[in-house]
């Protein structure tokens, strides 16, 4: 697993392709020949941070004209070049339904990457990376797109000596993910060996339900092996998430108190104060539960609450992650009323203005029942959690953007400071700090100074930008550098993705029953509705807000 510094935060973002053009288009092999002739040196290999590089890799991104491979692909594969950690023998094909030649494509990249790199450019990196850039356009569901693409793939692989290692990126419409496989299958383009790689890296959302991701499973193991698939979660690409397993791990004083005994809940947090700006369409589809919980919330789920597996090997960390899933104890109906909550937002105050409610959002309903805002409290039946309730919420327009995990510890017996003025401790807090500003901190009681005995809260607190610099990143770079080296640790398995959605569904459908009595409505700008304060104030305690 490639651990690069520290990535900037990542807002959701989906992508969509154009696919009304009928007839492929490839950019004459003379013209690519007369860019590429010259073709620079990577001007950073010989200081490659980790003093390797790695294997000549054929990049092939599906929706190639999308958000998705504007502000997030093209800039972390660039901050990847300037960091030393693409191979000389690097080729990227964009692949789209717009009409566009080799040098049009690049021109845009150009643009792009200029308008939105994350950090400052150097021109022989970007030359370097433009050189490697080529295009063609055909519609995702016609057989000749797939004919012409095998082609280009051939003359590719020849000219930039790839050695067969094929990475294809579905940055589609959720839609195409199974067409383009089957497509791809069908010309033996994904055929693999042990002489060169063929993997596949799919987007979120992978399914929407259950049955939708199962289904879709079946579709590409019928076409794929499970080791050539890697189901991206983005959030899995910073730091802080990562760090989890080293922190838990690697630390002798953390894991002993890991558990039942010692910890009293978890909460974890995933809040946005953007509304669904441009995803309206999308969102409008999906809700919170559905873009949030199956992935991102249960994913850092798994790194909080799993065994420590016996190796730090991609099958045995993606082993403990199963396991973990499988012992959340599932819900009934009676436990989705009193163990969850869905919210929508209504006008209000946020980012020091006024905004408006959800239903009045672009491509929104106005009538829309589609939650915009959850909160739920789930347990694990295993020997260490036993008794410890886990509380996730996600929601947009709240109070803050932010994302983090609480360890509250037990709070220690009162009884030794019995004489003192002292008539409460307050408990531990560990803070593992996911977004803005990566980091991890640890409040504990020490003696305010003075001739009585009065205990007061101090924190320890480390901030991976002022430890190890701010390195500006998109937060994909260690994902990409993961796949094109296959290693799979951060990525989902196919049982992974089943078993977050089972424990979706039953949520799902008692909402879906419920229609408007579901949903609790929230002003922008606060912390959502009041039902979500109650589910914890219940259990005698309050979510960690800011």
């Amino acid at each position: 697993m490639y651990l690069s510094n520290k990535p900037s935060p990542l807002e959701s973002s989906t992508d969509s392709a154009s696919s009304s053009s009928t007839q492929a288009h490839v950019d004459s092999t003379q013209q690519g020949a007369s860019r590429t002739s010259h073709v620079h040196e990577h001007p950073m290999l010989q200081h490659s941070s980790n003093g390797q590089t790695r294997p000549p890799t054929l990049f092939v991104i599906f929706g190639a004209q999308g958000d998705l491979t504007k502000r997030k692909l093209i800039p972390a594969l660039y901050n990847l070049a300037a960091s030393g950690h693409l191979p000389q023998e690097f080729v990227i094909l964009g692949v789209d339904g717009v009409s566009m030649n080799n040098e049009d494509f690049r021109l845009k990249i150009s643009r792009d990457i200029q308008e939105l790199s994350t950090r400052r450019i150097d021109p022989t990196i970007k030359d370097w990376l433009l050189d490697r850039l080529h295009y063609l356009s055909g519609d995702f569901r016609d057989p000749q797109t797939y004919e012409c693409l095998q082609t280009t793939l051939t003359e590719l692989n020849a000219q930039y000596g790839t050695q067969g290692n094929f990475l294809y990126y579905m940055a589609t419409s959720p839609t195409f993910f199974g067409e383009i496989v089957q497509q791809l299958g069908d010309k033996g383009l994904v055929a693999h060996n042990k002489e060169y790689s063929r993997r596949i890296v799919i987007e979120k959302p992978f399914g929407h339900d259950l049955e939708s991701a199962q289904s879709l499973n079946h579709t590409l193991r019928s076409v794929l092996d499970e080791s050539q698939i890697y189901r991206i979660d983005h959030y899995l690409g910073k730091e802080t998430v990562q760090n989890i397993l080293v922190f838990r791990f690697a630390n002798g004083i953390f894991e002993p108190v890991w558990n039942r005994q010692y910890i009293d809940h978890v909460q974890i947090t995933v809040a946005e104060s953007l509304g669904v700006e441009h995803r309206g369409n999308y969102y409008d589809q999906a809700g919170a539960l559905r873009d949030m919980v199956p992935n991102h919330l249960l994913q850092i789920l798994g790194f909080v609450a799993m065994e420590p597996p016996n190796a730090f090997d991609p099958e045995a960390v993606r082993d403990e992650k199963a396991k973990l899933l499988r012992a959340i104890q599932p819900m009934n109906p009676i436990d989705v009323l009193q163990s969850t909550v869905a919210g929508q937002y209504k006008a209000g105050l946020s980012n020091g203005g006024q905004v408006a409610s959800y239903r009045s959002e672009l491509n929104v309903s106005p009538t829309s029942l589609r939650e915009t805002y959850t909160a739920m409290t789930l347990f694990i039946e295993s020997w260490r959690w036993e008794g410890v309730p886990f509380y996730l919420r996600t929601g947009k327009r709240l109070n803050e953007r932010v994302t983090e995990v609480v360890i509250q510890f037990k709070s220690a017996p009162l009884m030794l400071f019995r004489k003192t003025p002292v008539d409460r401790l307050t408990p531990n807090v560990l803070v593992i700090r996911i977004q803005p500003d990566e980091g991890i901190s640890l409040s504990f009681g020490a003696k305010i100074p003075g001739p009585q005995v009065q205990v007061g809260n101090v924190d320890m607190d480390f901030q991976y930008s002022k430890y190890f610099g701010d390195s500006p990143s998109t937060g994909y770079e260690t994902l990409l550098h993961d796949v094109m080296a296959g290693d799979a640790t951060l990525f989902q398995r196919s049982d992974n993705v089943e078993l977050g959605w089972s424990v979706v569904d039953p949520i799902l459908k008692v909402w879906d029953s419920l229609g408007t009595h579901a949903i609790h409505n929230y002003a922008a700008g606060t912390w959502g509705p009041v039902e979500a304060d109650a589910l914890l104030a219940k259990d005698g305690r309050m979510w960690r807000n800011y």
